[in-house]
């Protein structure tokens, strides 16, 4: 985990937000804004470099779960909910709207801290999951790129596939080029011609 978390709180009870930010300053993470409603937690987290949200379901302007997916429409943030009430709907709408967890009130440093740890450690692995989904998608993508390449080589020159792929794969190395890029001027090339 990342030493310290650039964190917004958002709470409309100033007594409640003085004790949680005494709790997640005490843990060694920096509160780097606060918000007393929905609206200027959106606000604060769509300007800001922020690690974290902790916000209030009931909020003035916009309740706390309607923040968390505006602000997830524009950038992903891992959120904790904070409620004085543990009902079902509104745990099953938190965790639709992307809450990594819901704490009851009171909160003390011993409720805090793990559902710090544990949404920064969920966040990561989504972020890693997220990546690797990307590279996944891009290999793909350079896969098609390169099939149809070796496609347009296999027409042209009257060959068959495992050599078109060795054609590919030797003016990859000839040119210094990676063979997607061999690929695509392939293709482009046989574009000009058509």
């Amino acid at each position: 985990m990342k030493k310290s978390l650039n964190i917004i709180l958002a709470e409309d009870e100033s007594i409640i937000l003085m004790g949680i930010k005494s709790n997640i300053e005490s843990l060694g993470h920096q509160v780097i804004a606060q918000a007393y409603d929905g609206v200027e937690a959106v606000k604060l987290a769509l300007e800001k470099e922020v690690d974290l949200i902790i916000i209030d379901i009931n909020m003035p302007k916009m309740d706390g779960i309607a923040a968390i997916e505006k602000i997830n429409k524009e950038k992903f943030v891992p959120a904790i909910i904070v409620t004085g009430y543990n009902d079902e709907k509104l745990i099953n709408r938190a965790s639709r709207a992307g809450a990594f967890a819901y704490l009851i009130k009171p909160v003390d440093v011993n409720d805090i801290k793990p559902a710090i740890n544990i949404a920064w450690a969920r966040f990561e692995e989504f972020q890693k999951v997220l990546s690797e989904l990307d590279s996944s998608q891009k290999a793909l993508e350079a896969r098609k790129i390169i099939e149809k390449a070796k496609g347009i080589v296999m027409d042209r020159k009257s060959i068959k596939e495992s050599k078109a792929m060795k054609f590919l794969q030797k003016k990859s190395n000839d040119t210094n080029k990676k063979m997607i890029v061999i690929a695509k001027e392939i293709i482009e090339a046989d574009q000009k011609f058509k």
